[in-house]
C-alpha cells in the first residue's frame, strides 16, 4: 500500500512522475484549479478585507472527492503543480480542500521533469509559499473588479456580451492606436539610385549616398534628374575601401515571449499552439527504453538564466558534434531584461545530449519541430561568434557619392546551427570584388532609380504584439496567449492576413474607457500594477493595501460612469445580399473568424453564411469566378463561385492572369529570393519573376 499522495495538474504530468517516484506513492491530477471565484456573481467582499468567496468549480467535485478518498489511505499529501504563481495557488486551494496544513513541508516544486530534478524535489519540500498565493490571489481580484463591474456599464450603454479586462483592455487599445496611426499617416515620396557595377565578370551594387561625402536625399524626380546630369561623363572611380572583421554573437535562449515570437517567425505557429505544444514537450513524452520523460524546462519563464548542469552539458555537446572551436572561452551569461522574474530557467532541453533527430520519428510533426526550435537556440547561445569579413566601398561619381557594403563567412561559430528570425524582410549582403582605390570601374556602371513612399508602421502581428505586450510590461509570460485569444473572441480585433486589426466594437469600447477609466488602458499604469504583483510575490508589499488603493480610484471612476456614460447604438452594416429564407437585407457581423453576412431577423431566422471576395480569375472547368475563401484554422484559399457543383481549388493566391503557355491560372510563389509568379498547373513549366524596378541608363534616360 502507498505511504504518499502526489498531486499534480494533468494526468500527462502524473504519468511522467509516477514512473520515477516508485509504488511507495500514488500520483493523480488535479486537472487545474479545483476552486475559483463564483461565475454568477462577483465573489470578492470588497468592505471586509477583498475577502474572496471561492467555490469548487462546477464538475471537479468528483475529482475532489477521489483525491480526499486518496487522501485519507496515505501518511502525506504532497502538493506537485506547476512552479509558478498559478502552480501555488492550485497547490494551496488543493491543501484548503483536503485538509493539509500548508505551513508544513507539503509543496514539492521542480522546474523540469526529469528523473534526477524530480527526486531532488522530493528530497527538500517545503511549505506552501503564501507570497505567491497573495499576489495570484491579487491579480485574481483586480482581474475580477475590473471585469464584473465595468462589463455589465457596457452591457446596459451598449450592448450585451461586453467585456472589459485589466490587461486584455491595454491589448485592445495597443490595436485600436496602432490602426489609427496607420490612417492618420500621410506617405512621403522619396527615391533611390543604384549603380549596378561589374568588375571582371562580378557583379554588385553601390547607392547612392550624397553629395561630396554628405548624405543627400533625393525626394523628387527632379532631385534624381539632377544627379544624372551631374553625373553625366563622369568616371567612376573607387574612393575609398575599408575591410574589417566583425563579430555576430547568438541570440539569448528562449524565454516564453521570445518563443512565442521565434515560433511565429519560423514556424507559423499562434501563442496558444505554441504553449499547448510546448506543455506537452515539458510534461512528458513517451520515449523507448525510458519512458515518459520530461523533453524541456518549464515553459513559462521570463529568465534567460542556465543552470551550471546545462551549459556543461552544452559545452560538452558542442565540442563532440563541432569541435574546440565552437565553443568559447567562458559559458555565456545573458542578463534578463529589467522587471523580469528570474525564479525558473530559460526554456531549453532537459538533456543536450538528446538531439532532435533522434527524437523525430517519435515526436507529432508540431512536437519536433517546436522541439527542434528550443534544442537548437539553447546549443546555439552556447557556441563561438561567427566571424565576418566585411567590406564597405565609396566611390565618386564627379562629386556623388555611391556607397556598397558585403560580407562573407569567415567563421560560422553558431550560424552553422541557427540564426534568429526577424520579423522585418533584411536584404542579405553579399560580398565585393576585390577592390582598389584609385581603380576606375569599367565597364561604366547602369544607374537605376526607383520610386519609393515612406510606410505606415505596420499592423500587429501575434509575434509583434506578444513583443510589444512584454516591453510595456503588460501581463506575464502566463497571460500572453490567453489575452491574446480573448481579445479575438469578444470580436474586438481580428487578425486578416496575420496581422491584427480592431474592429468598429473594438475602437467603441476602447473609446468610451479611455473617456471614464482611462487607467484601465494605460499601459504605464497596468505596467506599475503588474510591479505591485511582483512586489507582493516578493512579500514587500500587503495584498490588502495594494487592492485598497486601487479600487478608491476605481470606484470613482465607476459612479462617474454610471452616470455620465451615455447609451450608445450599434448600428450593423447594410450587405446587398438578401436572406433566401426569410427576403430581409443581411447585415455585416464580426465574429471571432472574422466579418460574416447575417440575417437580422435573428433569432427568427439564423440564416448566415461567409463573405465571398470575388476575383478576376476565371474557374479553368467551369468559366465561373474565383472567390477568396476561409477553411480550417482561417487558412485562406481560392475556390470556384460554383460550388459545391464544381469544386475546383487553389491554395496559393492567383496573379489575376493565365499562363500564356496553357491557359491555367498563374499563382504567386514566395521563396528567399522574392516572389515568383508560376503556373498552378503542375505539368506546366512556366515561371516569370516579379515585374522589378525600371532601369534607366547611365545617361539617366
Amino acid at each position: 500500500m502507498a505511504d504518499y499522495l502526489v498531486i499534480v495538474e494533468s494526468p500527462a504530468k502524473a504519468k511522467t512522475i509516477g514512473k520515477y517516484l516508485g509504488s511507495k506513492y500514488i500520483v493523480k491530477a488535479s486537472m487545474g484549479h479545483v476552486r475559483d471565484l463564483p461565475k454568477s456573481q462577483l465573489g470578492v467582499d470588497i468592505d471586509h478585507g477583498f475577502e474572496p468567496k471561492y467555490i469548487t468549480i462546477r464538475g471537479k467535485g468528483d475529482v475532489l472527492k477521489e483525491l480526499k478518498d486518496s487522501g485519507r489511505k496515505v501518511k502525506s499529501i504532497f502538493l506537485a503543480a506547476d512552479p509558478d504563481r498559478e502552480g501555488e495557488a492550485i497547490a494551496w486551494h488543493l491543501a484548503q480542500s483536503l485538509d493539509v496544513d500548508p505551513s508544513r513541508p507539503c509543496r514539492v516544486v521542480f522546474n523540469e521533469i526529469t528523473k534526477q530534478a524530480v527526486k531532488d524535489a522530493f528530497k527538500h519540500p517545503r511549505a506552501v509559499n503564501m507570497d505567491l498565493v497573495h499576489a495570484q490571489q491579487a491579480r485574481r481580484i483586480l482581474d475580477r473588479l475590473v471585469g464584473y463591474r465595468i462589463s455589465p456599464l457596457l452591457w446596459k450603454k451598449v450592448k450585451r456580451g461586453l467585456s472589459a479586462g485589466r490587461v486584455q483592455s491595454v491589448a485592445v487599445r495597443l490595436v485600436v492606436d496602432r490602426e489609427r496611426e496607420i490612417r492618420a499617416f500621410t506617405p512621403e515620396e522619396y527615391w533611390t539610385v543604384r549603380a549596378q557595377c561589374n568588375v571582371s565578370g562580378e557583379r554588385f551594387v553601390a547607392q547612392f549616398y550624397g553629395y561630396k561625402g554628405k548624405k543627400q536625399e533625393l525626394k523628387t524626380h527632379e532631385d534624381v534628374v539632377s544627379l544624372f546630369t551631374r553625373v553625366k561623363g563622369q568616371p567612376f572611380v573607387v574612393d575609398k575601401v575599408r575591410a574589417s572583421e566583425r563579430k555576430r554573437n547568438p541570440s539569448p535562449p528562449f524565454t516564453t515571449s521570445s518563443l512565442q515570437q521565434e515560433a511565429a517567425r519560423r514556424l507559423g505557429f499562434r501563442a496558444q499552439r505554441t504553449m499547448s505544444v510546448a506543455q506537452q514537450l515539458y510534461e512528458g513524452i513517451d520515449l523507448p527504453k525510458e519512458g515518459a520523460v520530461g523533453l524541456i524546462t518549464y515553459m513559462r519563464t521570463d529568465s534567460t538564466r542556465l543552470s551550471d548542469t546545462a551549459l556543461t552539458e552544452a559545452r560538452a555537446q558542442i565540442v563532440a558534434v563541432y569541435g574546440d572551436a565552437y565553443v568559447p572561452d567562458q559559458p555565456r551569461v545573458y542578463s534578463t531584461r529589467q522587471g523580469a522574474q528570474d525564479a525558473h530557467e530559460a526554456i531549453r532541453p532537459t538533456s543536450a545530449m538528446r538531439d532532435p533527430e533522434s527524437l523525430k520519428s517519435i515526436l507529432s510533426r508540431d512536437q519536433y519541430r517546436l522541439y527542434k526550435l528550443i534544442y537548437e537556440r539553447f546549443l546555439a547561445c552556447q557556441m563561438a561568434s561567427a566571424v565576418l569579413d566585411t567590406l564597405q566601398v565609396e566611390i565618386l561619381a564627379g562629386e556623388a557619392t555611391f556607397r556598397a557594403s558585403g560580407s562573407k563567412i569567415k567563421f560560422p561559430g553558431f550560424m552553422k546551427l541557427y540564426i534568429e528570425g526577424s520579423d522585418d524582410q533584411e536584404e542579405e549582403e553579399g560580398f565585393l570584388p576585390p577592390l582598389q582605390e584609385g581603380q576606375t570601374l569599367e565597364p561604366r556602371p547602369t544607374l537605376k532609380e526607383e520610386q519609393h513612399f515612406t510606410q505606415p508602421p505596420p499592423r500587429f502581428s501575434e509575434a509583434r504584439l506578444v513583443k510589444s505586450m512584454e516591453e510595456l510590461g503588460i501581463g506575464r509570460p502566463s497571460t500572453y496567449a490567453p489575452t491574446i485569444e480573448t481579445i479575438q473572441k469578444r470580436g474586438y480585433v481580428l487578425l486578416q492576413e496575420k496581422r491584427f486589426v480592431p474592429t468598429e466594437l473594438g475602437e467603441l469600447v476602447i473609446d468610451l474607457l479611455k473617456e471614464f477609466f482611462p487607467t484601465i488602458v494605460d499601459a504605464d499604469f497596468t505596467a506599475q500594477l503588474e510591479k505591485q504583483l511582483d512586489d507582493v510575490e516578493d512579500g514587500d508589499v500587503d495584498y490588502v493595501k495594494m487592492l485598497d488603493l486601487f479600487n478608491r480610484d476605481f470606484e470613482q471612476y465607476l459612479e462617474i460612469a454610471e452616470k455620465s456614460m451615455e447609451h450608445v447604438t450599434l448600428e450593423d452594416e447594410l450587405s446587398d445580399e438578401i436572406c433566401e429564407k426569410c427576403g430581409r437585407q443581411m447585415v455585416f457581423k464580426h465574429g471571432r473568424f472574422g466579418k460574416f453576412l447575417a440575417c437580422p431577423g435573428f433569432p427568427e431566422c439564423r440564416n448566415a453564411k461567409p463573405i465571398l471576395k470575388p476575383l478576376d480569375v476565371a474557374c479553368p472547368r467551369c468559366s465561373k469566378p474565383l472567390v477568396q475563401r476561409s477553411g480550417k484554422k482561417r487558412r485562406v484559399f481560392y475556390g470556384c463561385s460554383g460550388y459545391p457543383e464544381c469544386n475546383y481549388v487553389l491554395w496559393d493566391e492567383p496573379a489575376m492572369r493565365p499562363c500564356p503557355s496553357c491557359g491555367e491560372p498563374l499563382i504567386k510563389k514566395k521563396n528567399k529570393r522574392g516572389e515568383q509568379i508560376v503556373c498552378s498547373n503542375a505539368d506546366c513549366q512556366h515561371v516569370e519573376q516579379s515585374d522589378e524596378s525600371v532601369t534607366v541608363g547611365s545617361d539617366g534616360r
